[in-house]
């Protein structure tokens, strides 16, 4: 599956380097290793002359473009853990997804640009036809190469930062690498995977002179051989390589570091630095996207009585311009934090429907971006949109804030979250802070699937185990949905959110099938590529949050599936132009199909 996504997210270099002792020859390893990548670096540019060399002429055949296409693939492989660090939006133009992407923040546009481009026209079929933009393709990747090697031979490194970019590529490998994510024609998995392990292993042996440091090179040692040894992508056993090799080399990159005494200089981001593995309690941090301008006192008393005060409030249709329906009346924590409808009511007409469907409030907090069309940036804004909204709630945080101040208990209540002198009156952002410090608190990844991630065997089946090694493989799931969020959240570090064309149909029939009308974040940014766009929403708790999709047409887990396996809106029979799901059938065997439903309900999580 294509993305349409925000490439805008950067890296916070903070300076902060601390000396240790190290027993080898080598005093500084990271000069070390920037003179390992920049000829890592040269390898690629020789690599991408060789196959340009080739595409120019008039003799090269198909089979020896694209042997020498999968040659310049793994040499990128071999530094990616650096390039993704230390320049993701230079990277973007090198092995970015092949769509345009626009920057949400400018709404500057980029075409696409890099590796996944030039694998489209090299596979499954040597495409002649777009000969001269494969040359303009290829060309434009010494770009790419040029900005690496500026950045290595003249920016320091820092110890930290070799660990947790290398930490960090290696839950990109898990997470996307062994996906098939970003070579979807080739499929080539394993052995990308292995060439980028193996690049880990000589980052990473320049701290060597330790007992621990040694064992992480075994087990990198073993991670390289098992994907050597295993290169079906469709028998690929994905949940034994996690367990059996990724976990344990994430958390033994961490121990490494902490053993010895390697400061970190930190940095916000989704995935907490210091996680161990994607999959352990904490990993992630539900107060990554906070900017809330109240929540600059992060004492625990006061964000205690702001959650509490915030749950008060979500269940109050005070809020609400008739004081009859309340954020509860559509998010009911009985049902997963949804209302089990196609879509609600318009306030006050029972007999006309909101625009969409209610999605679930569970880990709303690891989305940077909220609505279906991602137009709210934090859960305070979400607030105030829907309270605002006509359909919704139609009413308004000033009127509601006036309201509030006139009841003793909420004024005591208010008072005791937001401590302020000589308070005369109730504030709007305090409202919206209070409902989205609750909101945010909804968090659960306590799922059946992370207990078998976090060691315990039995937590699932055989039947799941099938279904969640086809979610990540056949069926393409896991290229949409990342794990372990399950939702559009980027992986690894997690802190932008993607949309996809799927081509839902409007209603949930054979006979006739027709796209929606509803244009999704066409509506917002006017960007043709956006027409039919939709948040990737989460996974998790999907079996407890039916009916689906942003206008409820499909009633059941089965159905979706159904829906994906059949190639989305295409493969129903309409034209969808811009459709980015890949139209191609994954041809899942009804088996098949019933164990990734399986899997799926692995993922219910219990509110704490």
């Amino acid at each position: 599956m294509r993305k349409i996504a925000f490439i805008g997210f950067f890296i916070l270099l903070i300076s902060g380097y601390c000396f240790f002792s190290c027993k080898q020859a080598n005093q500084h390893p990271e000069k070390a290793i920037a003179q390992t990548l920049i000829a890592q670096i040269d390898s690629f540019s020789t690599s991408k002359n060789k196959l340009l060399a080739a595409a120019e002429s008039n003799t090269a055949t198909e089979q020896q473009l694209q042997q020498l296409f999968l040659n310049l693939r793994l040499s990128y492989k071999k530094f990616e853990w650096a390039a993704e660090y230390f320049d993701p939006a230079g990277s973007r133009f090198v092995n970015g997804p092949p769509v345009q992407e626009i920057e949400m923040v400018s709404g500057q546009i980029f075409e696409p640009a890099g590796l996944q481009v030039i694998e489209g026209f090299l596979f499954p079929k040597y495409d002649t036809t777009q000969k001269k933009e494969l040359i303009r393709q290829i060309t434009m990747l010494q770009t790419g190469c040029d900005r690496y090697k500026s950045h290595f031979a003249n920016v320091d490194i820092l110890d930290w930062q070799v660990f947790d970019a290398t930490k960090l590529e290696m839950f990109r490998i898990l997470s996307l690498g062994i996906s098939g994510f970003d070579n979807p024609l080739t499929l080539k998995s394993s052995q990308e995977s292995e060439a980028s392990i193996e690049s880990l292993k000589v980052a990473l042996a320049y701290y060597e002179d330790d007992e621990g440091a040694k064992n992480l090179t075994a087990e990198l040692d073993g991670a390289a051989d098992y994907l050597k040894h295993h290169t079906n992508f469709n028998e690929f056993d994905r949940a034994a390589f996690i367990t059996q090799y990724g976990n344990p080399i994430t958390t033994d990159i961490t121990t490494l570091e902490k053993r010895l005494n390697i400061k970190e200089s930190t940095y916000n981001r989704l995935l907490n630095m210091d996680a161990k593995t994607m999959f352990e309690k904490g990993a992630f941090n539900n107060n990554a996207f906070n900017t809330n301008l109240y929540d600059s006192d992060q004492t625990p008393g006061l964000i205690a009585k702001r959650k509490a005060l915030g749950r008060v409030l979500f269940a109050d249709p005070i809020l609400s311009g008739t004081s009859t329906r309340s954020c509860q009346s559509c998010h009911d924590p009985s049902k997963a934090f949804t209302d089990g409808l196609v879509k609600n009511t318009v306030l006050g007409d029972p007999h006309k429907l909101v625009r969409r469907n209610t999605p679930t409030l569970i880990n709303a907090a690891y989305q940077p971006a909220q609505f279906y069309d991602l137009r709210s940036h934090t859960l305070e804004t979400q607030a105030a949109a829907v309270i605002g909204n006509r359909d919704e709630m139609h009413g308004s945080m000033k009127t509601a804030a006036q309201r509030l101040w006139q009841n003793k208990s909420y004024r005591q209540l208010f008072s005791d979250a937001f401590p302020k002198k000589n308070r005369a009156e109730i504030d709007t952002l305090e409202v919206m802070s209070a409902i989205g410090t609750y909101v945010r608190s909804l968090v659960a990844l306590n799922s059946r699937f992370d207990e078998y991630m976090q060691g315990n065997k039995a937590a699932m089946n055989q039947q799941e185990l099938n279904g969640f090694n086809l979610f990540m493989g056949k069926g393409r799931c896991g290229t949409c949905h990342y794990m372990p969020l399950f939702n559009g959240s980027f992986p690894p570090q997690y802190i932008v959110i993607e949309s996809e064309v799927i081509g839902v149909p409007e209603t949930n029939s054979a006979v006739h099938a027709v796209i929606d009308t509803d244009m999704g974040r066409y509506n917002i940014l006017k960007t043709p590529a956006f027409k039919h766009a939709f948040k990737i929403t989460t996974v998790r708790n999907a079996a407890l949050t039916a009916p689906y999709m942003h206008n409820g047409v499909f009633t059941t887990l089965e159905q979706v599936v159904d829906f994906y396996n059949k190639g989305g809106g295409t493969g129903l029979g309409y034209k969808v132009d811009n459709q980015t799901l890949s139209t191609d059938k994954l041809n899942l065997t009804p088996k098949e199909c019933n164990e990734v439903v399986a899997f799926i309900k692995t993922l219910n999580s219990k509110m704490n």
